[in-house]
């Protein structure tokens, strides 16, 4: 071929290549314009139809070159709210967000076929209540499609990309929250059928993870290769291969999540194997990047983590979580210390059946380290958590100083020479009393303790204790501390005890020293202690439990005095701290004298003179009755203080309906509750006393607890001005209830002034709101009180005797009613005088027996029933004048507001209200 030929030929082509590329860029410009409008007419259409969630944008363009070579439609500026309940709020916010459009689809078919989406400098904002009412529900439901009808726009995913944004996820119902910063995700598959792969990369420049309110990671960055089967029929996820990359922590992550119609089941495989020990810290929250920037990390760790089985919380099941943890020829050394922790090993297998604590599983094969030739060496398996089953060996030659510097532990300065060797086999059961075999001593010599939360150490520091139990029981079980002491602020506190057979302690315990409690309390930083508590002891203890018991006093040996100053003493059943303000105390054998003993509770305080007994018992096991006698004086007392509060989900009125379940958890009251090891008699006598909005004055009685019941005998006070004789029994039977009996005398007081001033009469005879005069009052009552130390109305039961002594009734609704229906106006405000009211109270019912009186000629008679809320059911026989001998019969009914008087002897009967609790 010839020259000429050739160079024709190149011509030709690189004509019509030209051409070619030319009708190529012309096809780029000019199929966005002339299919534009259909695009944007279906894109708009889809959105009306597809979506319940408000959207908006600024500007729409359809082009080939924002994402060459696919044909995309953008949307600038988009704005995405959620659904309900979050319809006002942003769901998905994005500078660009595009969809990729199948050019065939505009030729040849109808139906305008998105295959691709990207987003790009995106928001997208998840929100879960704590109902799980979610905002991401926002595709609307349809009914299948008639082929035949016309064109539409398929949602059919080939490729999903994500650039440089950011997700939030907050789900209230599970309490997980999580943030991504600067995610960047693509993933492919097909995604319009019912089953796909989907393969997907992920990169996250910072992770952040909370549970519970409890960080889990924070400002991780995560590098993520994924392929996930994803079955959209039965919402199942099968992860095939996923490698994770936690900052520099490689991860294998396989498994299966299923959604079941009531729950979830899970089959997650999470491991790492051959990582080396600084990778896996780099994954640990940022505290520890602090640390480990300063820290030389040497040795490979093996982690596997699963959880498998249902999720079902209504039902109460739950997965298996297995976790084994490997750490091999480890090495530890922070800020250049001079003696390093090397060979450090861990071999830790974990299982917790149906994440139940009680099964949990623990397998410690191997915890070891050294510091030079200072050892750590233990093992130990325990099966269960209340009762646990225990078989641990732990032996240690350690400097505790060389340890916390190699460590880098921060903010404690721990020093001294720490020796152990301890094996412990068998069951820990307090309630059947076991203990394991155990056989061991534990030592520490010239310790040292100091924090950053107080500016002196204790110094000084011994212990030697031995340990020692051959049968696996309680009463086999002997430990000795001889001795220990330490030296805190120039001052030395000794302690030496021997203590064995703890069905029936043996003990020998000495014990002398001065020690600032505000102070001790501030090296370890404990909250809520404000005192400037100070303890001064020198004692000794010896003898037997079972001799303090049964009142062998003879065979016991205590002595000693104990002096306080401003302790704070807490409780499980008082919601305020009792401060010791000032107390001796002088211990001869099993009781502890003091005098003038002074207290105080919130606004309460107290003086007390006598005797504790069975002390030692009492604080050293469950079983120990508090024993005492005492005479108080106080100046006032709060009764009020003493009520228990208790935590619950909602807050329910006796008789009313429950209101509905929230989980926010507020505070309610509870009623004073009296400790069951408490055997104590008391002589009082307190100027003013405040309980349930009655001011009493001058109360004097004798008060005893014992068995969780408190009796008054005897007990007298000033109230309304009159004085008042009660003997009374109370007992708590639960943080909400508690029952009392009481009998009351009270003579010659005021009715209104009762009336204005006691709630509870108030209610119990609210017909004395018109009342004038002076009454007398013997009753008997017994009955339920609730959670506000309130009465349960329903459950009172008693009676007694009301003595009217000059008493004028004026402007009450049932004698006004009376004196219309009989036209008798000196029946509209009478006068009683020395007129006996006998009742009986029973299922929310006051039963009044016959008692007449006379008046103005008349002689009434009354009887019948009320309620507690004021309905009545009474009869009446108006006795006229001059003698009575002819009356009219009435019948009282209605309420005491709205009293309704009929001639005659027909009345009706007052429903009864039983109490539920009996």
């Amino acid at each position: 071929m010839t020259a000429t030929k050739k160079k024709s030929i190149i011509l030709k082509i690189l004509k019509y290549l030209g051409i070619t590329f030319v009708v190529i860029i012309g096809l780029l410009f000019l199929t966005p314009i002339i299919f534009a409008d259909k695009i944007k007419e279906q894109i708009k259409k889809t959105a009306n139809e597809k979506l319940s969630a408000e959207l908006n944008y600024s500007d729409v363009s359809v082009s080939f070159f924002h994402h060459f070579p696919s044909l995309t439609l953008t949307l600038s500026d988009l704005n995405l709210n959620g659904s309900a309940p979050y319809a006002k709020e942003k769901f998905i916010t994005a500078k660009e967000v595009s969809f990729g459009i199948n050019v065939a689809s505009l030729v040849f078919s109808k139906a305008v076929k998105i295959d691709q989406i990207y987003l790009s400098d995106s928001f997208i904002n998840v929100k879960v209540n704590a109902k799980g009412e979610a905002n991401y529900n926002i595709y609307k439901s349809s009914k299948p499609s008639n082929p035949k009808d016309s064109t539409e726009t398929a949602l059919k995913l080939e490729r999903i990309e994500i650039l440089n944004s950011k997700i939030i996820y907050d789900d209230l119902s599970t309490k997980v929250h999580f943030d991504a910063f600067g995610f960047n995700y693509l993933g492919k598959g097909d995604l319009n059928k019912s089953v796909f792969d989907l393969y997907s990369k992920a990169k996250v420049e910072k992770l952040n993870i909370v549970y519970e309110g409890e960080p889990y990671l924070m400002n991780k960055k995560i590098d993520a290769d994924l392929i996930t089967k994803v079955n959209v029929n039965s919402l199942s996820f099968f992860f095939q291969q996923n490698n994770l990359k936690i900052n520099q922590l490689l991860v294998d992550f396989k498994g299966n999540f299923d959604f079941l119609k009531d729950g979830y089941n899970m089959d997650f495989v999470i491991k790492s194997n051959n990582s080396k020990l600084y990778d896996v810290f780099t994954a640990f929250p940022p505290k520890y990047i602090t640390w480990l920037s300063k820290t030389e990390l040497k040795g490979n760790t093996n982690l596997l983590l699963t959880l498998k089985g249902d999720y079902i919380a209504s039902k109460n099941i739950a997965p298996e979580l297995d976790l084994d943890l490997k750490i091999d020829s480890g090495f530890v050394n922070y800020n250049k210390s001079a003696f390093p922790v090397s060979n450090l090993n861990l071999d830790i297998k974990t299982r917790v059946p149906s994440l139940n604590p009680d099964l949990a599983v623990i397998d410690a094969k191997n915890i070891s380290l050294n510091i030079n030739q200072d050892y750590l060496k233990s093992k130990f398996h325990v099966t269960g958590v209340n009762t646990p089953v225990i078989n641990a060996d732990f032996k240690a030659k350690i400097n505790l100083e060389k340890l916390t510097k190699a460590l880098g532990i921060p903010d404690i300065e721990l020093k001294g020479i720490l020796t152990s060797d301890v094996k412990a086999n068998g069951k820990f059961d307090q309630k059947n009393k076991l203990f394991p075999v155990t056989n061991g001593t534990i030592n520490l010599e010239n310790g040292y303790l100091k924090t950053k939360y107080y500016p002196n150490p204790i110094t000084n520091i011994i212990v030697k204790s031995q340990i020692n139990n051959q049968k696996g029981t309680y009463d086999d079980l002997k430990v000795k501390l001889k001795p220990a002491q330490f030296t805190f602020e120039g001052k030395p506190v000794f302690v030496d005890a021997d203590l064995s057979n703890f069905v029936d302690l043996t003990y020998d315990i000495k014990a002398k020293g001065e020690l600032d409690v505000n102070k001790i309390y501030k090296v370890f930083s404990q909250k809520g202690l404000d005192l400037d508590g100070f303890v001064k002891a020198d004692v000794v203890l010896k003898g037997k439990q079972s001799d303090a018991e049964k009142g062998n006093y003879s065979k016991l040996h205590n002595k000693g005095t104990l002096e306080l100053r401003n302790i704070g003493i807490t409780s499980e059943y008082l919601p305020k701290k009792f401060v010791i303000k000032e107390g001796i105390f002088k211990i001869n054998q099993d009781k502890m004298y003091f005098n003038n003993f002074l207290a105080a509770y919130g606004q309460s305080d107290f003086r007390m003179n006598g005797y504790l007994q069975n002390v030692f018992n009492y604080a050293t096991t469950n079983t120990g009755v508090l024993r005492g006698s005492f005479n108080a004086t106080s100046r006032y007392i709060n009764v009020d203080e003493f009520m228990s509060e208790t935590t619950a989900g909602t807050s329910v009125t006796e008789n009313s309906a429950p209101k509905p379940e929230t989980k926010t958890e507020i505070a309610q009251k509870g009623v004073i509750i009296i400790p069951t090891n408490l055997n104590l008699k008391f002589t009082a006598n307190a100027q003013k006393v405040n309980f349930d909005k009655l001011n009493l004055q001058n109360a004097t009685g004798n008060l005893s607890m014992n068995k969780g019941k408190l009796t008054m005998q005897n007990t007298g006070f000033d109230l309304i001005g009159c004085k008042v004789t009660m003997n009374a029994n109370y007992q708590a039977t639960t943080p909400q209830k508690a029952n009392f009996d009481y009998a009351i005398k009270a003579t010659d007081f005021d009715i209104k002034r009762a009336y204005n001033e006691i709630e509870v009469f108030r209610k119990m005879a609210s017909a004395a709101e018109k009342a004038q005069g002076i009454v007398s009052l013997d009753y008997q009552l017994k009955g339920r009180l609730n959670a506000n130390m309130e009465p349960v109305y329903p459950s009172l039961v008693g009676g007694g005797t009301l003595s009217v002594k000059d008493v004028k009734v004026r402007g009450l609704k049932m004698f006004t009613a009376v004196s219309k229906e009989t036209n008798s106006e000196s029946m509209k405000n009478p006068d009683l005088s020395k007129v006996d009211i006998k009742t009986t109270i029973k299922n929310n019912i006051m039963t009044v027996e016959r008692f007449k009186f006379k008046f103005a000629g008349f002689r009434p008679r009354i009887e019948g029933k009320t309620t507690l809320d004021g309905k009545l059911n009474l009869k009446m026989r108006l006795g006229l004048p001059p003698f009575g001998i002819f009356g009219i019969p009435l019948t009282v009914t209605g309420t005491q507001d709205n009293p309704k008087i009929k001639v005659g002897k027909k009345t009706e009967d007052l429903e009864e209200t039983k109490d539920t609790e009996e």
